[in-house]
């Protein structure tokens, strides 16, 4: 990280305080975990000690999140707005960040979220449930997922083998457009298996992670 680059771009003096805004990321996750206030100094402490390290307008002093909790944020990475007054700053966090307890500083939790797959996932979650309830109770009689939760562990393992010889029969011919059909029937199947075995996307995500370490 350049230190003197990010002095020569960002404009500290645009604020009579002296002070830019900083925002908070996770670099894993991208969830934003707090807003926080820099001068100079702080940023320059912040980069030094790896630690992000603010100026507390309560204080009227640098603060260095964690000092007290332990709750540290380390620094991955400093990026500046276009407008050279803002700071995104990429962490990974120790524990916590809000003071409240709560992984973010909007009472949000700090898992990872893959876009409409996690939103696919929570709807096989829900037909999940659907499946367990009376049929007199249900509401989806006819969904295909409910019906596969049905049939139970062993016929979802199957279609999940069938999808896979079928993504692969088409991984050795040419046509792109059937590859992608499979490999999207193949990654739906394997999402109901996980929610059949209890597992989640973060779970793979959690397994690859000790992998590359």
């Amino acid at each position: 990280m350049n230190e003197q680059r990010y002095k020569m771009k960002i404009d500290f003096a645009k604020n009579p305080d002296g002070l830019v805004p900083a925002i908070v990321q996770d670099a894993m996750t991208k969830n934003v975990l707090m807003l926080g206030y820099m001068n100079e100094e702080a940023l320059k402490k912040t980069q030094e000690t790896k630690k992000v390290t603010f100026y507390s307008r309560s204080k009227k002093r640098l603060w260095t999140k964690g000092e007290e909790s332990g709750n540290f944020l380390n620094l991955i990475d400093v990026k500046v707005d276009c407008d050279n007054d803002t700071l995104l700053v990429s962490v990974k966090p120790e524990g916590p960040t809000c003071h409240t307890g709560s992984d973010t500083c909007w009472g949000g939790n700090n898992s990872s979220n893959f876009g409409f797959l996690s939103q696919l996932e929570e709807t096989i979650r829900n037909r999940k449930e659907e499946a367990a309830k009376d049929s007199s109770l249900r509401r989806n009689d006819n969904s295909y997922v409910v019906s596969l939760f049905e049939k139970g562990i062993n016929k979802i393992a199957q279609k999940v083998g069938e999808e896979a010889v079928e993504t692969v029969i088409e991984a050795k011919d040419d046509n792109d457009d059937l590859f992608l059909y499979e490999s999207a029937d193949l990654l739906f199947h394997y999402l109901v298996l996980l929610q059949a075995k209890g597992f989640t996307l973060s779970d793979i995500e959690n397994e690859l992670q000790k992998r590359h370490r």
